[in-house]
């Protein structure tokens, strides 16, 4: 019999009797039992025990699996001056010890579930990375070369500086006859040679006169010093164009023949570059697209670790939500006597107090 229905009998007009209250308890129906749903869950996971763990929860002490007990514990405390906070604590106490193994495998699943995660996610950032790689690959072009053109510079190059040298060596032959003397001139006008830059080739360059100097100040002194000679053996004329010829030749040549080397390294490279990306055309996609495969298929075996696990979280959660729901229903049934046993407690008087805590 509920608190209600203790409290309007106490206040009917009938007096109540012993004989009466054991008659009207003898002739109460009986109430149904009804199947806990934990009870229907774990047969629900005992049907389904090839996919899950099944989770056996402890039995509920009798203080808490009987709920007209912890109703009339809930009167009891509304009608005396006890808290209720302490019997809270103790039943969420109780159901704490229930959920703190789930909550360890939840944690635990939980781990293994972002660590498989992490494996997965790596091997697709490895996946989408050789797909970019095959399609800059597939969309590679050959870099244009002029090797040919370059080739034929750099031979006009060399028989311009070597009929340079043959002009310089004629005109100093007749004082000087060793040819060492005229290689020694010629070197000596072509310092532009071991210059890596020369203003001549450059755009927007601050010229000082330390730097006019130094570029030019070798080569005009080696084409002065071949005036000075070819005076003795030519007329003015000849000598001052030789002198001209020979200064802008020493000038333009070296810098000329520095760059057509450069642009020919450049073009042996961009060769060598095209004839890897052929083979590497030919070769890399097969390799990757065969590691591509291997990384799909380990990540299907991951996801087959991992579909378990995950299983095995969403059970356990499952069944932390119903020891949860469990847990505030039972609360929420002794709060709820409570509060009203308190809340009629000072319409009472003392006689009716003791009767409804002696009640049986």
């Amino acid at each position: 019999m509920t608190f209600p229905q203790r409290i309007r009998r106490l206040f009917s007009s009938v007096p109540v009797s012993s004989a009466s209250v054991d008659a009207s308890v003898t002739s109460s129906p009986l109430a149904v039992p009804t199947v806990p749903v934990y009870l229907m869950q774990q047969v629900n996971e005992l049907i389904t025990l090839n996919t899950s763990p099944v989770y056996k929860p402890e039995p509920l002490p009798d203080w808490l699996a009987d709920e007209n007990s912890l109703r009339d514990e809930g009167v009891l405390f509304g009608l005396s001056d006890a808290r209720p906070d302490g019997k809270i604590n103790q039943i969420r106490a109780f159901f704490a010890g229930q959920t703190a193994s789930l909550d360890e495998l939840v944690t635990e699943n939980t781990e293994k579930i972002g660590e498989l995660n992490l494996l997965i996610e790596h091997r697709e950032s490895r996946i989408t990375t050789l797909r970019g790689q095959i399609s800059d690959l597939r969309d590679s072009k050959p870099t244009p070369t002029n090797l040919i053109r370059t080739l034929v510079s750099l031979l006009l190059s060399v028989g311009m500086c070597v009929c340079n040298f043959y002009l310089i060596d004629e005109t100093l032959r007749p004082i000087f006859p060793n040819r060492l003397i005229a290689l020694g001139v010629f070197l000596a006008g072509m310092f532009n040679l071991f210059g890596r830059t020369s203003f001549f080739y450059e755009e927007g360059t601050r010229l000082s006169v330390r730097r006019v100097l130094a570029e030019a100040g070798l080569p005009l002194a080696a084409s002065v010093f071949i005036l000075a000679k070819a005076l003795e053996t030519q007329s003015v004329g000849q000598a001052i164009a030789l002198f001209a010829f020979t200064f802008f030749l020493f000038l333009l040549a070296g810098s000329l023949f520095l760059s057509t080397l450069t642009r020919l390294q450049t073009d042996l490279a961009s060769i060598e570059s095209n004839r890897l990306m052929v083979v590497n055309k030919v070769q890399s996609p097969p390799v990757w697209e065969t590691e591509i495969d291997r990384l799909r298929r380990e990540i299907d075996a991951i996801r087959m670790q991992k579909w378990p696990i995950v299983i095995s979280l969403n059970h356990t959660q499952t069944d932390m939500t119903r020891l949860n729901t469990k847990r505030d229903e039972l609360v929420n049934l002794f709060v709820s006597e409570f509060e009203l046993a308190r809340s009629l407690r000072d319409r009472l008087s003392e006689q009716q107090r003791k009767l409804l805590m002696n009640y049986d």
